[in-house]
């Protein structure tokens, strides 16, 4: 069998916070899968068996029949799959990155892309993502996690350790979904209760002043930086998924030495946590210069707007190349 007549499925939608970003990132793929001539099946698994019958369906705002996270079962149990060699896994968000569907195509023994079962949990959860991070000398800002029995007196003490601004967001979603910047303890109780709307944790972490960089890594290998600059000051939902609401530049304009650090820690980031085939590392770089990891994306963005598309053109490396590349480094890995 040649990659060209691999039958792939291409898993869309899902059942998180994200959903519509995912159809974004699932719409882009799918062209580019056609392009390349691979065969290619449109499963979103938030509808179980009950697939839609036509692209637009698929990739439509409104949902073409109940959605739950039971149908994730049913999609893979079912003879959906039976035919498939890969899956392309455009999920993002809870129950798609976080390791859920990927233990689920384990179980099938089906391949798909991207990192594995664990990495994709470990790199979902903040807290043990950070603290991974640190056990490797890789800088994080300083943090605490609360659950939904806290004390507010409580988590202001703790708090006083690195003080206001802070940073409050679900443990566990991505998107700056639920995400908050605190600016003093007046806004802190109703900033946690928005962040437990999306999770039974909550991270509170130091905000660091400074600007938004982002590296890509393929294959073993990190892109250039790109730096973020939103037009509102603030990379939330909308700047990220809003053509035109924040600029990108990269190479990041960062001098060498600061841009060959955020390299190396982009690299140990990702394999301290065993991610593989592809991702996406995010930092802050401070005034002063010094990058702090925030997070490690094992399943990032293929929209429009999306980071690692710049930075792998960046590097000559086209869409379409970029998505055969990631299909062929997750059938090579997964042999």
């Amino acid at each position: 069998m040649t990659d060209k007549k691999l039958n792939i499925a291409l898993f869309v939608g899902g059942t998180s916070p994200e959903r519509e970003v995912s159809k974004s990132s699932g719409k882009a793929i799918y062209t580019s899968l056609k392009s390349l001539g691979y065969s290619c099946k449109l499963i979103d698994p938030a509808y179980g068996i009950n697939q839609p019958d036509s692209e637009e369906k698929f990739f439509s705002k409104e949902n073409f029949s109940q959605i739950n996270n039971k149908n994730l079962i049913e999609t893979v149990n079912s003879n959906l799959l039976d035919d498939i060699d890969l899956v392309f896994n455009a999920l993002h968000g809870k129950w798609g990155e976080d390791g859920a569907i990927q233990s689920l195509l384990d179980l099938k023994e089906i391949p798909y892309t991207g990192s594995d079962t664990f990495s994709s949990a470990v790199a979902m959860d903040k807290d043990l993502s950070k603290t991974l991070f640190r056990l490797n000398k890789v800088n994080t800002a300083d943090w605490i996690t609360i659950r939904k029995n806290y004390s507010l007196s409580r988590v202001k003490g703790k708090i006083s350790q690195f003080g206001f601004p802070c940073v409050v967001k679900p443990n566990d979603q991505g998107s700056t979904v639920g995400l908050s910047i605190v600016k003093d303890e007046t806004e802190l109780q109703s900033r946690i209760d928005l962040a437990f709307e999306f999770s039974n944790l909550v991270l509170i972490e130091k905000y660091i002043p400074g600007r938004e960089i982002t590296v890509a890594i393929l294959e073993d290998r990190a892109l250039p930086a790109l730096e973020i600059v939103p037009k509102s000051g603030f990379y939330d939902y909308e700047s990220k998924y809003t053509s035109g609401k924040s600029d990108y530049f990269v190479p990041a304009d960062v001098p060498i030495d600061v841009f060959e650090t955020i390299q190396q820690q982009a690299l140990i980031a990702f394999s301290s946590l065993r991610c593989t085939v592809y991702g996406r590392v995010d930092f802050r770089l401070g005034d002063d210069n010094i990058p702090y990891c925030l997070e490690v994306n094992t399943l990032p963005g293929m929209t429009a707007t999306s980071l690692v598309p710049k930075m792998a053109a960046a590097v000559g490396i086209s869409f379409e190349e970029l998505i055969d590349r990631i299909i062929k480094a997750s059938l090579n890995g997964k042999k």
